[in-house]
């Protein structure tokens, strides 16, 4: 009966080609946009992805992101440094300055400020100059995307200066860093520069990162942070997570992308549907001779769902695979995130096996109400 199946299927070679490109289409889409959703979401957190070396994030009780800042005391280093679990614990500069370069334009620049002893959170590629230098009066680190828009076009050359807060900064290095949501350059220095960089406040300490004893429970080491000080401490996957859970409960990019894949299932499960019932209205004479040699509605219902299996699968496989081809043709793109993770190829492998079945229910229902004498009708 399968090969039956498959013969009915591809006979019409048209129809069967609008099935399979129907359900292609929607699974293009629903992964397309569920890869592009999932790489916006992993911007938002490539900031502590990047700052490596420290498992704990203490910060403001208030603060509901990586973005969020609200600065603390200098003295809540110092108490963070006395609860018992902590190895050591440093100081983190983070903020949104503004540049002026020689040609007099101006650039919003995220600051990052780094430990001036320790270093703890530097890039870890420097693709020219190096770490050490960072060391010098006013000396600056940028990142690679960041060089690249402030000297389009232009080999690297160290060396460069433009002011922030009408002080001098020197480009000692270029380093690779991962993409933030801001899409603004990145500018590593030392912690006591970073202020100066800035304008002044009263208070200037933006996180402090911690790292816990050996052997010791880093969820463990943050609560007690969090009972002892009161300040907020996180380890970094749980950071990553409230970013994410901030930026989903917060903007409205989960409704709009939503919105997309909702109506690629829709579209896919229309045009699906609808030719997948057009066929087997073609077909109901085959049924109802296959029915009148006493096969049973059990095993016609098992035919159609072969044939929905075999359109959804290779729907699926086309689907999947433009999305992935699109994904590969966009990843050195600058203005397009896009990541899929296997959890998209999971759910659009949901989605196909809904549409595959929503779009033969009604098939079903017409075979199985099918009188045998239909066959010699005509």
């Amino acid at each position: 009966m399968t090969w039956i199946a498959w013969k009915m299927l591809t006979g019409n070679q048209g129809k069967y080609l609008g099935i399979i490109l129907g359900i292609a289409f929607a699974s293009l889409l629903i992964a397309q946009q569920s890869s592009i959703f999932c790489g916006l979401m992993l911007l938002t957190t490539s900031q502590i992805q990047d700052l490596e070396g420290a498992d704990i994030w203490v910060m403001d009780p208030n603060v509901q992101f990586v973005d969020d800042i609200k600065p603390m005391s200098e003295n809540d280093l110092y108490r963070v440094r006395g609860v018992q679990g902590v190895a050591w614990a440093v100081r983190l500069y983070k903020g949104i300055t503004r540049a002026r370069m020689s040609n007099g334009n101006f650039q919003q620049i995220i600051l990052l400020g780094l430990d001036d002893a320790t270093m703890i959170g530097a890039p870890r590629e420097i693709v020219a100059g190096k770490l050490a230098d960072l060391r010098r009066p006013d000396a600056i680190i940028m990142d690679e995307a960041g060089y690249k828009l402030l000297w389009p076009g232009e080999p690297y050359r160290l060396g460069r200066t433009f002011e922030m807060n009408d002080r001098r900064a020197v480009l000692v290095g270029v380093c690779k860093a991962r993409r933030t949501f801001q899409t603004f350059p990145i500018v590593y220095t030392r912690y006591t520069a970073a202020v100066s960089f800035s304008p002044a406040e009263r208070k200037v300490l933006s996180f402090i990162l911690a790292q816990p004893e050996s052997g010791a429970d880093s969820q463990a080491v943050c609560r007690r942070i969090e009972q002892q000080t009161g300040l907020q401490a996180l380890t970094r996957e749980q950071f990553n997570w409230t970013t994410i859970l901030y930026y989903l409960q917060k903007t409205g990019i989960p409704v709009n992308f939503g919105i997309t894949v909702l109506l690629g299932f829709l579209v896919g499960t229309a045009i699906a549907g609808q030719t997948f019932y057009l066929f087997t209205i073609e077909n109901l004479k085959q049924f109802g001779a296959l029915k009148a040699m006493g096969t049973g509605n059990l095993r016609l219902v098992g035919m159609i769902l072969f044939q929905s299996l075999v359109v959804g699968v290779i729907g699926y496989g086309l689907g999947i695979g433009a999305a992935a081809g699109f994904g590969w043709a966009v990843k050195n793109s600058s203005r397009l995130a896009f990541y899929m993770p296997w959890q998209v190829l999971a759910g659009t492998g949901v989605a196909v096996v809904f549409i595959a079945m929503l779009s033969s229910v009604l098939s079903m229902r017409r075979v199985l109400l099918l009188e045998p004498a239909v066959v010699f009708q005509g």
